[in-house]
């Protein structure tokens, strides 16, 4: 098997990986689908970032304690349970939509439930990639290849949920979302999974809680990663929740123009997914970090002040691409230098840095764009980017030389590569 996909010679990432891909287009129809349905029914950018805001701040609130959890359960049988949940969520919206009641008290209370179930479910996924990939020098590629499954389907889902908003409307975007969960249960039901049958004493709940808030306070190259994580989260996400306003009021579109580009953001992803597949190594990742984020940035800049279609479609790949090497190389970086004993808790709050900030970016998005626009909103977030990447660029040699011993003792940087100056970070 090629490098770029070596993770798929894994009997149960391989089936993770053809479920996932069926159920995350389902996922990217929904996402459109109830962007355009906000909007169509408040025309309110206001309320795309409340409800936005409401679907991701449960993760803000439990995803510290799901991490706890995570790391107590079987996360196999965790998955299953909040994919069927998924799934049925999703159905209730489809059904409430193409019965026509569906409003927006309604929309956002099926947000927050959706929100509670990803509080769980998100680290537990991430912690189960372990699980799933027994080779530890395949991990970096499985993480890889999750971000370009994720923006695989990104680019396949806006458009099927833009045509399918105009052909037939927005339920039936929903009741295709749901069944396309049902590969992904499928997939976990056929996995041979080694049940964990340790029993060990665990301590309280808070007290866990704690020891896996010191860790990460403790070690600067995950508080760091966690850092420009969470500020490109707050301030620079919020382009998609703000994505039906910009097509109506600066673009003069429908829901194919939304769908185009969503399109085009994920096409950029895709790429940046394989580019990270294709590396060998995790040396280095810091500094593609730092370049992620500042390309992402200068990205949103151009696609805010973008006066024509063509011009915001030559834009957002680069944005996509930017974005998703930024946040996937933290999360390898993450994975490789956590404890696994303390993997659920540090995930949680990787989940917490991506998912739990991204509400209160919506919120003050919406606000902002109500009052300075939507053009103004996305340029800030865009230059707070490119202050984050500066801000780490300035980190990386001190972190290079707490992460360079710890790459050492796990196998992943030989002692002869450090002695030349190679850059581990």
């Amino acid at each position: 098997m090629s490098n770029l996909t070596r993770a798929l010679r894994h009997r149960n990432y391989r089936l993770f990986f053809s479920g996932q891909s069926l159920s995350l287009v389902g996922t990217w129809i929904t996402r459109v689908a109830t962007s355009w349905l906000v909007y169509r029914l408040t025309g309110s950018e206001l309320l795309l970032g409340i409800v936005g805001f409401c679907g991701q701040i449960p993760t803000m609130i439990l995803a510290p304690f799901a991490g706890v959890l995570v790391d107590r359960w079987d996360r196999h049988r965790l998955l299953v349970i909040t994919q069927v949940l998924s799934m049925l969520q999703t159905l209730a919206l489809a059904i409430l939509t193409l019965q026509h009641v569906i409003t927006v008290p309604w929309l956002l209370a099926l947000q927050i439930v959706q929100g509670v179930i990803n509080a769980f479910d998100t680290p537990a996924r991430q912690a189960f990639v372990v699980e799933m990939v027994e080779d530890r020098a395949d991990l970096p590629n499985a993480i890889a290849l999750n971000s370009a499954m994720v923006n695989g389907s990104r680019i396949i889902g806006p458009s099927i949920g833009g045509a399918l908003i105009a052909a037939v409307g927005e339920g039936w975007c929903f009741l295709a979302d749901a069944v396309s969960y049902v590969f992904v249960v499928g997939s976990l039901l056929m996995m041979h999974v080694n049940r964990n049958t340790d029993t060990r004493v665990e301590s309280r709940l808070l007290e866990e809680l704690r020891t896996g808030f010191d860790y990460v306070r403790a070690s600067k190259p995950i508080r760091a990663g966690l850092t420009v994580l969470a500020v490109v989260s707050t301030m620079s996400m919020s382009y998609t929740v703000l994505m039906p306003a910009f097509v109506d009021n600066v673009l003069h579109g429908g829901p194919k123009t939304l769908g185009l580009l969503m399109t085009a953001s994920g096409a950029g992803a895709l790429a940046g997914g394989i580019y990270l597949a294709s590396r060998s190594s995790v040396v280095g990742l810091g500094r593609v970090m730092m370049y992620a984020t500042l390309a992402f940035g200068v990205g949103l800049i151009a696609f805010a002040y973008a006066n024509t279609l063509l011009l915001a479609v030559l834009v957002l790949p680069i944005v996509g691409a930017g974005f998703i090497i930024q946040m996937a190389a933290t999360n390898t970086v993450l994975q490789t230098l956590v404890d696994d004993k303390l993997r659920g808790r540090v995930m949680a709050f990787y989940t917490m840095a991506f998912f739990g900030t991204a509400p209160i970016g919506s919120l003050l998005a919406g606000v902002a764009a109500d009052r300075f626009g939507s053009r103004a909103t996305i340029a800030f977030g865009g230059v707070s980017c490119v202050v984050s990447a500066l801000w780490l660029a300035s980190k990386l040699p001190s972190l290079r030389a707490i992460v360079r011993p710890i790459y050492i003792e796990r196998g992943i940087l030989p002692v002869p590569v450090v002695d030349s100056g190679a850059k581990t970070l």
